[in-house]
């Protein structure tokens, strides 16, 4: 982390904008200021929140969906080969020397976190309250920040102080054990909540609240149920969080694509996400620069899907929805349509498939070309719903009326022949996972549910073969060297 820190230390994003900003985050880290001279009023502590979110902005670019998705099932090459580090995400080739996204910004978002924990304490704030929501934000991102990184790498270094020194004692650490790291998020979330004025969102919904931290807390503890021998005690403090949620001002959208349209950002059904804007620092979202999309010449394509697509700008066409996966969607789901083309083209009197092109993400046209500045959603009720009906069944729990609601706006007109039935736990768990597959398919969640469900290696075809050890990401040679103290994942020596 030596060279991580000199790079940021002391360092906000957005500083300049400090008490101007508000939804968007249009400015990039621009001044190295001390702490000597920083951290005296609240204008400066607001600056340093949105440093904070920008950080986080700069992972959702691309990293969280490659966390937590581009190792599933649902994605297959396509046209060219994709010169990025992506690729053996995707190919699930990895290894330390090509290990994927690292986890650097992580730490640097974390940096923020501890700077904000550490001085804004010590800020005069008129509204007592207007302070605990600023701290409240820190410890529920670092939380955040934290869970991502341990589903992702398993032991961690735990950071909870800024480093503010280059004393070798302190700036080199061993990683902790992963039962340590999730005590430690879990207190960042019990500390969060205790914060937290009401139960209400900010505007847009792209900043961290109590509905989002519990969101989050009942990701946690689903998890812990699961994966970490947590059992029935964990399973009902994610539903406790859940029922906190609920008495949010959220709801399912009446329909399903409405969620996703470009000038309905922050809706009801968003619980948390990260905010994308034209011509912010770092403002194209993944949705732009990961997927497939390429202009269907052959004659057989429908005028209404070149019409969905073209004019387009900035996508690229290295990765596309695979086969298997887009076969598995019912005619009448509307969630179908919704979340994929399929292109045809006609050769010498036979038809065949092009490709898979995804539509969830259909970006804007803005002047006369469609560019893709979509939000990375987090959380979104939909997302909580089927969390629950996974809880639920883990405790013997009839699942019915979560996953029926579910499919009650999938299938519209069709949902009586769509009912969802209760079977014994193993066949509602099949069942869960498959919807949440439907509902979020593009959305960075499938990976984690696969290795929440324990599934990943058996429904990954490029995983065959492989083990447990292969679900955690390696680390790269650029941390290794870092870090000294810091070992390897097993498998990946």
């Amino acid at each position: 982390m030596k060279s991580l820190i000199k790079k940021t230390l002391y360092s906000l994003a957005a500083v300049a904008c400090l008490s101007s900003c508000t939804d968007s985050l249009t400015l990039a880290p621009v001044s190295q200021i001390t702490n000597a001279s920083f951290w005296k009023s609240p204008e400066e502590a607001a600056g340093g929140l949105n440093g904070m979110y920008y950080r986080m902005r700069t992972q959702a670019t691309t990293n969280f969906f490659m966390w937590g998705e581009g190792r599933s099932e649902i994605w297959v090459q396509n046209f060219g080969f994709d010169p990025s580090i992506n690729f053996y995400v995707f190919t699930n080739n990895l290894s330390r020397v090509n290990p994927g996204p690292n986890w650097a910004g992580m730490y640097t978002a974390v940096h923020d976190a501890n700077l904000i924990i550490k001085y804004v304490p010590g800020i005069s704030f008129t509204q007592e309250a207007d302070k605990n929501q600023i701290l409240a934000q820190a410890y529920a991102m670092r939380a955040f920040l934290y869970f991502t990184m341990t589903k992702t790498w398993g032991d961690l270094i735990i950071v909870d102080q800024p480093t503010e020194g280059f004393d070798p004692n302190t700036i080199y650490k061993e990683r902790s054990p992963q039962s340590e790291v999730f005590a430690f998020i879990k207190r960042d979330i019990e500390q969060a909540l205790s914060l937290f004025p009401n139960n209400s969102f900010p505007a847009g919904r792209n900043k961290w609240s109590k509905p989002a931290l519990n969101a989050l807390k009942a990701d946690v503890y689903l998890w812990t149920a699961k994966r970490m021998g947590g059992g029935a005690s964990d399973l009902n403090t994610a539903l406790q969080a859940i029922s906190e949620i609920e008495n949010s001002d959220v709801r399912l959208l009446d329909n399903f694509s409405d969620i996703f349209r470009f000038n309905n950002k922050g809706n009801q059904e968003v619980i948390l996400s990260v905010r994308f804007e034209e011509g912010e620092v770092g403002g194209r979202s993944v949705y732009g620069g990961i997927t497939a999309l390429a202009a269907p010449t052959a004659p057989f394509t429908p005028q209404e899907v070149i019409n969905k697509i073209l004019p387009y700008s900035g996508k690229d066409t290295y990765w596309q929805i695979s086969s298997p996966v887009a076969e598995q969607f019912k005619d009448d789901d509307i969630r179908k349509d919704a979340s994929l083309i399929r292109v045809y083209q006609t050769r010498d009197g036979v038809t065949s498939l092009m490709y898979n092109l995804d539509q969830k993400w259909p970006g804007a046209l803005v002047g006369g070309v469609r560019v893709m500045y979509d939000d990375y959603i987090v959380y979104r009720y939909a997302d909580i719903v089927l969390l629950k009906a996974e809880a639920k069944n883990a405790l013997g729990q009839d699942p019915s009326a979560e996953m029926n609601l579910i499919r009650r706006r999938a299938y519209g007109a069709n949902f009586e022949a769509n009912r969802f039935v209760s079977g014994t736990q193993e066949a509602n768990d099949e069942a869960i996972l498959q919807e949440r597959l439907f509902e979020l398919i593009h959305e960075g969640k499938r990976w984690w549910d696969l290795v929440r469900f324990n599934k990943a290696l058996e429904k990954v075809p490029a995983l065959a073969g492989k083990t447990q050890n292969d679900l955690i990401f390696p680390l790269g040679e650029d941390i290794l060297s870092l870090e000294p103290l810091v070992k390897q994942n097993p498998g990946y020596e």
